[in-house]
């Protein structure tokens, strides 16, 4: 239970259901003062006693598990790390895939739980003539959350409930006002939980300092256009920053921590058709030995854009878009769809052939 709107419902759908429902909300970084009132927050405090408000609501035990060391190791570190490689990693899908579906998944089954129930927007189903759990997108097309899921087993799918994914968003706030649930108004956070006013930045250069140091913006050629003070001020497709005098407005199409070099070019540069995938997860089965038609997104807003799934030795898999997409980014998740159905994703590790 984060205190928002979703997991709140969620746990009162379930009591409706019959089910014996145990609220959690985990403790997941140190607050700071400017992130200590936040209530859209993962982690804030207003999200807290919102969550305990909630449970005393409902009537049913709630209980706060510290888990901040686990977080700053496998989301927090990842993701400092990540940026220092000059890759740009999303921390929501590690924090699903190690803490709230691998730590707090596992602190579950000790606490007796027969399941792990979440607000994400996303449908779980068994498919009975596969004899696998699917992952499929939730009813509403505009708070799907099935991208950030992907990393998800099976053994993870058959103990885990989203009663929210069978309803729009608009929907689970008039369930909440309807149960009369203080949080049915409360606004979302399209923030990283652990960075104060999205200023990514100013946290990585106090966890990274060393990461900042002065380097050279070169073109596609290699000829010296200017100077940046870190490469982890930037990510592929960046415009902002750069504080070059050029003809036309030019992007960050490459970051090369091993030379502190940034480059840049024109716009047109940024378009690629293949994209190289690794630690792939398949949800559902797919044969490799001829390529697999798909759907994918290269990150959370992005619109799918149709393209073929391979395998490669020595590799994952290949994805390769039917038109270039724009600013393929090492570092995000790739991930695969059949229509609404979640076929798996993997992380990108390289843009192009």
């Amino acid at each position: 239970m984060s205190g928002g709107v979703d997991s709140s419902v969620a746990a009162a759908l379930l009591l409706e259901q019959g089910f014996d429902v145990v609220g959690v909300t985990m403790d997941l970084y140190p607050l700071s003062p400017q992130n200590s009132h936040r209530s859209p927050s993962c982690f804030g405090r207003g999200a807290l006693a919102d969550a305990k408000q909630v449970a005393s609501h409902l009537k049913i035990p709630h209980y706060v598990l510290n888990l901040r060391k686990p977080f700053e190791k496998w989301v927090v570190d990842d993701f400092c790390e990540e940026y220092a490689r000059g890759r740009t990693p999303n921390p929501c899908i590690r924090c699903n895939q190690s803490i709230k579906f691998g730590i707090l998944w596992d602190r579950a089954k000790k606490m007796g739980a027969d399941y792990l129930a979440t607000g994400h927007h996303a449908r779980i189903f068994f498919d009975e003539k596969g004899r696998r759990y699917i992952l499929k997108k939730g009813k509403d097309p505009q708070k799907d959350q099935t991208y950030f899921l992907y990393t998800m087993t099976q053994e993870q799918l058959a103990r885990t409930l989203m009663p929210i994914g069978h309803f729009t968003k608009q929907e689970v706030r008039k369930k909440a006002r309807d149960l009369d649930l203080a949080v049915y108004e409360r606004k979302e956070s399209q923030e990283v939980c652990f960075i104060s006013h999205d200023d990514y930045a100013h946290f990585l250069e106090k966890k990274m300092p060393e990461c900042f140091q002065p380097g050279l913006i070169v073109d596609r050629e290699g000829q010296v256009l200017g100077n940046h003070e870190g490469i982890c001020r930037f990510t592929i497709g960046q415009r902002r920053g750069l504080r070059i005098a050029a003809a036309h407005p030019l992007y960050v199409l490459a970051i090369h921590p091993e030379s502190n070099k940034i480059v840049v070019g024109e716009n047109k540069y940024l378009y690629e058709k293949r994209a190289v995938i690794s630690r792939l997860n398949l949800i559902q089965h797919a044969d490799f030995s001829r390529p697999v038609s798909v759907t994918a997104k290269i990150r959370y807003k992005h619109k799918e854009a149709a393209a073929r799934l391979y395998h490669v030795d020595g590799i994952d898999a290949v994805l390769e878009f039917d038109i270039p997409q724009r600013a393929v980014t090492p570092g995000q998740s790739a991930v695969f769809y059949n229509e609404d159905h979640v076929l798996g994703g993997g992380i990108i590790v390289k843009a192009g052939a």
